[in-house]
């Protein structure tokens, strides 16, 4: 296949939230308890909530800037590439790296939502029910061809999830995204079929998929003291392990026939391993009379979940061991893992150099996602229209330039002081 006939579905990427998300969909009388957004004397762009900040991380909004300036520290609006706030410079940006569809996780807000539920109230309620009416109507519905709604929700109560997951989906919403092990945050785990089966039935009846991002779980890792952040993020996928088993031995799949798990940005080379040590398991202990209806754990995984990863060439090369149908590429813009503007070309090279044919290419670069989250970009566009040679045309004035982070800020103010 020729990369300017390449269509392709991000089913992992960011929004860094704009400021002044909440002002259109918080009501009158709950406006003053709305998440805002504080310049500190340091110049850094803080979000506040309930007295505490959540703060936007440099990691997350590096794209554009050069490599020796990434890092941990916040980062204020002013530095950041404009696509990772901005709808309209974002659908540019997607153009110009060849992709046609996009899902976007949140930022300050926690890949599941953590920073405002971890204010168990109604306002809480409130506030996430804001933030999905903003990336619903807003984010994704300001380009609907070229988004993949996404919802938060408030776990703390089922209640409140259940109808906020039958209210999203009734507005077009694809999935929610949910903590990988809810145990770490106070939560009953994935086990307790008392708390999460109502949950787990409301999103098989919608048909909403549950996405499951790493980093949400980092909790489960006990590291030294002393380990730094390259454990994290280098391990960061065996947690996606951690959650398929609360999911796949617990009774959630094998309960729900029709639910769906999407993990989100775990990548796909500890799957071959870990469902090889579950069959083994499951046909050497006997003796724990686990129930898989007649199947092996392994078929039981493949029909409910989809395995997304960024890069990964060397487990591609098992994707038929792994399981052709359930494999999806994500891009992970504006993150430090992401690859732009060349994404088409890193993804093509490693599928090619596992010896992929079209037919499998096609499969994981947007087939399986559009299939998973019931989404079809061919339903009213050619594939001609969407593919990445036609997109990268149209967005042919992009600058794809790197850019200090000093240097993103005197171009911001330039473009505000022509504005007023």
């Amino acid at each position: 296949m020729n990369v300017d006939d390449l269509v392709l579905i991000s089913i992992d990427d960011h929004v860094v939230e704009p400021p002044d998300m909440f002002g259109r969909h918080v009501p009158e009388k709950y406006r003053e308890y709305a998440p805002t957004v504080v310049t500190d004397d340091k110049g850094v762009d803080q979000w506040i909530y309930m007295g505490k900040q959540a703060g936007v991380s440099g990691l997350n909004a590096v794209v554009s800037w050069p490599a020796e300036e990434w890092g941990r520290d916040p980062a204020g609006f002013a530095e950041m590439r404009p696509g990772t706030y901005d709808v309209h410079e974002r659908v540019r940006d997607m153009s110009r790296n060849g992709i046609w569809a996009s899902m976007c996780f949140p930022t300050f807000a926690g890949f599941s939502a953590r920073h405002l539920n971890q204010h168990q109230s109604d306002i809480t309620i409130v506030m996430v029910s804001a933030y999905n009416d903003w990336h619903i109507d807003e984010w994704a519905g300001a380009y609907p061809d070229r988004f993949i709604p996404l919802a938060l929700l408030p776990t703390w109560n089922v209640e409140a999830m259940c109808a906020e997951i039958r209210r999203v989906a009734a507005k077009g919403c694809r999935a929610v995204t949910m903590p990988e092990l809810p145990h770490l945050e106070g939560l009953p785990s994935y086990h307790n079929m008392d708390y999460w089966g109502p949950v787990f039935e409301t999103l098989s009846e919608t048909g909403l998929v549950m996405c499951l991002h790493i980093g949400t779980g980092f909790g489960a890792l006990n590291l030294a003291k002393d380990s730094t952040i390259d454990s994290l993020m280098v391990l960061a996928s065996q947690i996606s392990a951690l959650a398929a088993q609360d999911l796949l031995w617990g009774p959630a799949m094998r309960t729900y026939p029709d639910l769906k798990f999407a993990f989100s940005e775990g990548g796909i080379g500890w799957i071959p391993f870990y469902l090889d040590r579950c069959d083994r398991h499951y046909t050497n202990q006997r003796w724990l009379r686990r129930d898989f209806g007649g199947k092996l754990p392994s078929q039981v995984f493949k029909e409910h979940s989809l395995a997304c990863y960024v890069t990964d060439k060397t487990a591609l090369k098992f994707r038929h061991e792994i399981g052709i149908d359930i494999i999806a590429w994500e891009c992970d813009y504006p993150h430090s893992d992401c690859f732009w503007p060349d994404a088409p070309e890193q993804m093509l090279g490693e599928l090619q150099a596992a010896d992929a044919d079209d037919a499998d290419i096609d499969k994981i670069s947007f087939q399986n996602s559009a299939r998973f989250f019931n989404w079809d970009p061919l339903a009213t566009k050619a594939r001609d229209e969407i593919n990445v040679g036609a997109l990268r045309r149209s967005a042919a004035d992009v600058d794809v330039s790197i850019r200090s982070r000093e240097e993103w800020k005197r171009r911001y103010a330039e473009k505000h002081m022509a504005k007023a």
